[in-house]
């Protein structure tokens, strides 16, 4: 049974560029168009010179059968939050045909649907209403929710003072709480810790498996598309590439058209980006033992460093930089963070000043293939600064590893698995 049909959709947005910037300039262009508008009222209005089109989504079509999990996938600005919008019903579409059958519940920004001066407790009950949830659904699964969200001691505290964690925590309990026949989740889930990501994974596979909803799901983590999704719609610049129930098959070929923007081995902050007073990142990159930049690939038995140089203006013992690092599908092979050696004999000491960090990478320990580090800063147990995985795009460096595992002769392709190593065996 078809629960979405899209039909040849297409939404349009007028772009303005703005070229006069003097005031002078500026009213003498409105007043000529006030004259000319007096002498024909009735004239069609031309686009103005410094108006183009833009179109954000354009001939898309697809059909999502009930209890499907479809994952959408693409670069920034491919065309997927706009899809989500107008399946949701937040914008209308500038042509073709949207056809739901049941009851949609969406996650798409964070707070949305909130207000800020009311409580946790007021916010769930006004945020399910918007879903559409009756009074008595949202009676019946309020202890639900406020478990959930994991919120009870700030429930009744204004929402305007909770983290953007707590923001996401309480908003998707009501979405997933909902007994909605879709559920559209946007990727808003990185702002959450990775226990609570986890947490809505298996909520998310519960009711799709259980209770047989359809769940359309928006996510740069191509290792949650692989545990979640049954089918990867890949969209870019407004269209779509290919749709394909091989969901493996596909994260490869989107990983792969991904690699023409894949970052150098080394980022350098512009200057504007991530300000702020416990660790704003200036430098992230991937060096060997000469401490020169690495452009070229690494095999096993070479060394590789990654190095984090940043300023931090106000020390905080909770801060945490590391990184994470992903294969050549998306799928995380592990997180590490400099405060992992806190109460061992090199632990390093609370970051202050100028400070820069460096660490090896195990490339002893990794399979064949292309390498993604993502830069990630947050303080324990609170908010990300940098957030790996995130749809913000966080600074990330890519590397390759070389064959052969081993100098042995049955050892010269990829094996299967994230890690492959050259164990140590000997005859007992």
């Amino acid at each position: 049974m078809l629960a979405i049909r899209v039909e040849n959709l297409g939404k349009k947005y007028m772009l303005t560029h703005q070229r006069q910037t003097r005031l002078y300039d500026v009213m003498g262009e409105w007043i000529q168009r006030l004259k000319r508008r007096i002498r024909n009222p009735f004239a069609e209005r031309s686009k103005p010179k410094n108006e183009e089109e833009f179109w954000a989504l354009r001939d898309l079509s697809f059909e999502v059968e009930q209890g499907e999990r479809v994952a959408f996938v693409g670069h920034n600005g491919a065309g997927k939050s706009t899809l989500l919008k107008l399946l949701s019903r937040i914008t209308d579409p500038t042509e073709g045909r949207i056809s739901i059958k049941g009851r949609v519940s969406s996650l798409l920004e964070v707070g949305t649907g909130f207000h800020p001066d009311l409580t946790g407790r007021e916010n769930i009950y006004l945020n399910a209403a918007i879903l559409g949830m009756k009074t008595h659904e949202i009676r019946r699964n309020f202890d639900d929710i406020v478990a959930f969200a994991d919120i009870e001691k700030f429930l009744d505290t204004p929402v305007k003072r909770y983290s953007s964690g707590m923001y996401v925590r309480l908003a998707f309990a009501i979405a997933a709480h909902l007994n909605s026949e879709i559920l559209i989740v946007d990727e808003v889930l990185a702002v959450g810790d990775m226990e609570f990501q986890k947490k809505c994974m298996g909520k998310m596979d519960e009711i799709s498996h259980k209770e047989g909803r359809t769940i359309l799901f928006v996510s740069h983590n191509m290792g949650a598309v692989l545990q979640l999704c049954g089918r990867v719609v890949c969209l870019e610049s407004g269209h779509k590439v290919f749709d394909t129930e091989n969901v493996v098959d596909g994260v490869q070929k989107y990983m792969s058209m991904s690699q023409r923007d894949a970052a150098d081995a080394e980022w350098k902050n512009p200057g504007d980006k991530y300000d702020n007073e416990y660790f704003k990142p200036l430098r992230f990159g991937l060096y060997d033992s000469n401490g020169e930049v690495n452009l070229a690939s690494v095999k096993h038995g070479e060394d590789l460093y990654v190095e984090i140089e940043g300023i931090v203006k106000k020390p905080d013992k909770n801060l945490c930089v590391g990184y994470a690092l992903y294969d050549n599908v998306g799928t995380i092979t592990y997180w590490t963070f400099h405060s992992d050696q806190m109460n061992s004999p090199n632990e390093i000491p609370t970051l202050e000043g100028h400070v820069c960090l460096r660490s090896k990478v195990p490339v002893d320990m990794l399979n064949i293939g292309e390498k993604r580090l993502e830069l990630g800063v947050q303080l324990y147990k609170d908010n990300w600064i940098v957030a790996p995985g995130s749809n913000n795009k966080p600074p990330s460096v890519s590397f390759i590893i070389e064959g052969p595992i081993t100098p042995s002769p049955y050892c010269v392709l990829q094996r299967t698995g994230t890690i492959a190593f050259n164990a140590d065996w000997k005859l007992a």
